[in-house]
């Protein structure tokens, strides 16, 4: 079990780096994280929808996701209101002072039943926390944390982030805060994120150890590679790359900006700039705008509209930008989306930004499904060719109609999941993790540089499937000469 004693300690780093290590040593082994609050969703092979940072560390185990690994998902939609998704599919809304009441016991179980699963198909479970184990508020209903570690009799570690401060007072207060069968199950501590001298910590470190009984098993120094966040609080915190980049591509960052991580092929790219641009500030003149994800379409389009983004959308848009929609981003390109059941609140038809002849109706139903589809020839952007392979998934609700076929092209050979307008620069597509496909996003990205006058980039590299394994394979490099498991094994 890895707990912390602060969001954004490094837990879900430290279980896929773990979840490597234990595959290097040969044995089978996965992830776990029984209820995860996140916006950025994955849909497995069977079409249950799980947190997309699990599927990352099952990755990092050499393993296919799949949904008991994480049980429980919940997706924040404003107002104190989430969806809540058990053992893969959508069972309600609730309101945060009511989920106790409403879906402890059934979450519990679910959480139970999928270990048990596990624990007939895997040597080793790594077990990720949430938050702290120590929020004495929300103990009583905490089903992430020491809870899951006393049901597994789970040796469990906590991890720090020194670079916040006041690491110690954070290790000893939380180990205080535990009660005695809780405090009796960590064996280590982790310190992350240390940049300075070590000979400096260690008196600290001696302390610590006398102090508490536990060893410190690991003091990781901080590493520069980007490892997929859960939430776009982590946008906010990113830095621009210095250096000058042929390609400028801003991101809207939407309130409620869901699945962000189909954005990490792009961060990749040694050519591509990626600047996340909020509602209310300047555009600016990007080589490209994308519309991302949403979990609240309606509110963030109107969010669009009040803040004068949308304007300033349509305005670039006009003059020739390169505008692409994804998912509920899509939907916003529209004249009209409709929620005449008020699916997102409030009844009524909210105008779109009016750049595709499309209009799309909410619905009850969720489509949560992985899709194989071939691209499209596109007359009037010569870099997209016909033929190519191209692998995502779908997470929405709503259903799209084209209003007018003709003014529209195909993007592939299902033109429900993508098209773009005739003549211009405008596309909309339904298909997550596009960009993974990398002679795609070159494809997209040789567009943009072929309205540069650049030079095009080559077709011939590998999907971000196989780049996402080697970072995860460096993250590991750098990790696991600081960290002995040895308590722990």
């Amino acid at each position: 079990m890895v707990v912390g004693t602060t969001s954004h300690a490094g837990k879900s780093m430290l279980t896929a780096v773990i979840c490597r290590i234990l595959k290097r040593q040969g044995f089978r082994v996965c992830p776990f994280k029984g209820q995860n609050m996140a916006l950025n969703a994955y849909v497995t092979q069977d079409g249950l929808e799980m947190g997309h940072a699990q599927a990352v560390q099952a990755w990092a185990a050499g393993v296919d996701p799949q949904v008991t690994m994480n049980p429980i998902l919940l997706k924040p939609q404003g107002n104190m209101t989430s969806q809540v998704i058990i053992q893969g599919r959508p069972v309600g809304q609730v309101q945060a002072a009511d989920y106790y009441r409403d879906y402890f016991e059934r979450g519990w179980a679910a959480i139970v039943d999928s270990l048990a699963v596990l624990q007939t198909e895997y040597d080793m479970i790594v077990c990720e926390g949430a938050g702290s184990p120590a929020e004495i508020n929300l103990k009583h209903r905490d089903l992430t944390n020491m809870r899951v570690a006393k049901h597994l009799n789970a040796p469990t570690l906590l991890v720090a982030d020194i670079d916040r401060g006041g690491v110690f007072a954070h290790i000893v207060g939380t180990l205080e805060l535990l009660d005695p069968d809780e405090r009796a199950l960590i064996r280590g501590f982790v310190i992350n994120k240390f940049r300075g001298q070590k000979s400096l910590l260690d008196s600290g470190l001696t302390w610590l150890e006398e102090r508490t009984g536990i060893p410190v098993v690991g003091v990781i120094p901080w590493i520069d590679q980007v490892f997929p966040s859960e939430d776009s609080l982590s946008l906010l915190e990113r830095p621009a790359r210095g250096e000058t980049r042929d390609i400028t591509i801003a991101i809207i960052r939407l309130p409620r900006v869901a699945n962000f991580t189909d954005f990490d092929p792009l961060d990749a790219e040694p050519t591509v700039q990626v600047r996340y641009i909020q509602p209310g500030q300047s555009l600016g003149n990007p080589d490209a705008v994308i519309l991302p994800g949403s979990k609240t379409t309606i509110a963030d389009l109107q969010t669009l509209h009040a803040s004068g983004m949308a304007n300033q959308i349509r305005d670039y848009a006009q003059a020739g930008g390169m505008v692409l929609g994804i998912c509920g981003g899509f939907q916003m390109l529209g004249e009209a989306i409709a929620d005449p059941d008020g699916m997102e609140g409030v009844p009524g038809t909210f105008p779109g930004l009016g750049l595709l002849p499309l209009s799309t109706t909410m619905q009850a139903d969720k489509i949560t499904q992985q899709r194989t589809i071939q691209t499209c020839a596109v007359n009037h952007l010569s870099q997209f060719r016909a033929g190519e392979e191209v692998r995502g998934y779908e997470i929405h609700q709503g259903q799209t109609d084209y209003l007018s076929n003709s003014d529209l092209v195909p993007l592939f050979s299902d033109p429900a999941l993508g098209v773009v307008s005739k003549g211009d620069r405008v596309m909309g597509t339904y298909l997550h993790d596009l960009f993974s496909n990398g002679i795609w996003r070159r494809m997209w990205l040789n567009e943009l540089r072929q309205h540069k006058n650049l030079r095009p980039l080559s077709l011939e590299i590998p999907d971000y499937a196989q780049q996402r394994d080697e970072v995860l394979d460096q993250i590991t490099d750098a990790v696991a000469p600081y960290l002995d498991l040895t308590p722990f094994l």
